[in-house]
């Protein structure tokens, strides 16, 4: 295992999402009120950026863009959501956020739909 230090979690406030780079990793780390998830940074819909669309609220992380969620307690996809979150294992020792980084956790984005603009989706 390889745990790295992410950040105090004093600096994450409940119900909010921060973006970090640990060792050349990007991920975010969310507080959920009850806990701590660090994921990677990009919703596994359509790569939009969770730092920017990503809120928290009943222990839910919903993507605003598109609506897909995902409660961060179980990690069970909500509604319509069709993929689940990636996660990096984190634990917190003396108030600092660790997380065990092996490597970096990436989707699968399906090329046949990166023709057309997201945002067409809704026309």
């Amino acid at each position: 295992m390889t745990w790295k230090r992410i950040c105090e979690a004093a600096e994450i406030p409940e119900n909010s999402v921060k973006k970090f780079e640990v060792d050349g990793v990007a991920l975010v780390v969310v507080n959920y009120g009850e806990g701590f998830r660090a994921i990677p940074p990009i919703c596994p819909h359509m790569e939009e950026p969770l730092a920017e669309s990503g809120v928290v609220a009943r222990c839910i992380l919903t993507c605003t863009k598109h609506l897909w969620a995902w409660d961060l307690r179980t990690l069970e996809m909500q509604g319509e959501t069709e993929r689940p979150l990636k996660t990096y294992e984190v634990k917190q020792e003396n108030g600092t956020l660790l997380a065990n980084i092996e490597g970096e956790l990436t989707y699968d984005f399906d090329d046949a739909a990166g023709d057309s603009d997201d945002d067409d989706f809704f026309k």
